[in-house]
């Protein structure tokens, strides 16, 4: 192996450190959200204030990242996707599983590739089709169940409007390729701040100050933190490969929750068929992108071939 070689290896080893990191940070949503630090705030409003204040001590620590500020058409609906991305994510979490919040928020590459189709008249290839079959078989047994058993629709019904406003945020941020990417990130944060704040303001009552602290915890190493590693390991892994790696988030967050509150009178251990459609789900992700993965690996190595 040429120095070359091992500097782009150790180079790779260094993104991957990164992602997972990033991933591993994410995946601590549910052990903020289902804490009994916010059981003061009732649960119609906790998912809004959880949110709100999220965005606002993540801008704090993002605003000083900027380096070029600029306005273009498409952050306006990237922001208020981003908005109502956070506030349905955050109620998904308050009202139900974890664990349905976090895998019906991953349908977001399907939603993608069915916006892409709609939108942008995009070109769906056989690998797409199979992961949207898949993706969509695990969140409609997900659905059935809920609605047959009557538990938790309001959470599921949150947790797919997280999915779809989240592919709202990555369509509109592919016109968006040239933009800083800690601004594109902050202004989303600080769009988020000032449109859920007029309901924050009204449904607001006070809690413990080691709520405060929590809530302060939640927006920089939970949100603000893994969006700067997330964007330093993908300057060295491929887009697929992060895609793969950040789906240890899902598989994690209900395990934070069972470690951490599983005491808690307010636990809702999953479901059988969360089990089994976020298998789905995830089936399908790795079955999209890990030919890719494999493929990109195939042409390196034949390039560093004599």
């Amino acid at each position: 192996m040429t120095g070359r070689d091992s500097s782009g290896d150790h180079d790779a080893m260094v993104g991957r450190a990164w992602i997972l990191g990033a991933a591993m940070l994410w995946s601590t949503s549910g052990l903020f959200a289902k804490s009994p630090w916010f059981d003061a705030w009732p649960p119609e409003t906790r998912g809004l204030l959880l949110g709100f204040f999220r965005s606002g001590f993540a801008m704090l620590v993002l605003i000083p990242m900027i380096r070029r500020p600029c306005f273009r058409w498409p952050m306006v609906p990237m922001t208020i996707c981003f908005a109502v991305m956070v506030w349905s994510f955050m109620s998904a979490m308050v009202h139900g599983p974890a664990a349905n919040a976090i895998w019906l928020q991953y349908l977001c590459p399907a939603w993608v590739l069915v916006g892409g189709v709609v939108l942008l008249r995009e070109p769906v290839t056989a690998a797409d089709r199979r992961m949207l079959v898949s993706c969509l078989a695990g969140v409609l047994l997900i659905l059935a169940m809920e609605f047959r058993s009557g538990a938790s629709l309001y959470a599921t019904t949150m947790g797919v409007l997280s999915g779809v406003t989240f592919a709202g945020v990555v369509l509109s941020m592919r016109s968006l390729a040239g933009v800083d990417p800690a601004w594109l990130v902050t202004l989303n944060h600080v769009a988020t701040a000032v449109l859920l704040a007029p309901w924050a303001w009204q449904a607001h009552t006070p809690i413990e100050p080691s709520g405060y602290v929590a809530l302060g915890f939640f927006g920089v190493f939970q949100m603000s933190l893994p969006y700067v590693m997330f964007a330093r390991g993908l300057r060295r892994t491929s887009s697929p490969e992060a895609s793969v790696l950040t789906l240890i988030e899902p598989i994690l967050v209900p395990m934070w929750v069972f470690i951490a509150w599983r005491g808690h009178p307010g636990y809702q251990s999953p479901a059988w068929w969360t089990w089994v459609g976020g298998g789905l789900i995830l089936a399908g992700l790795l079955r999209r992108y890990l030919p890719m993965i494999a493929g990109r690996r195939r042409r390196r190595e034949a390039l560093r071939r004599p």
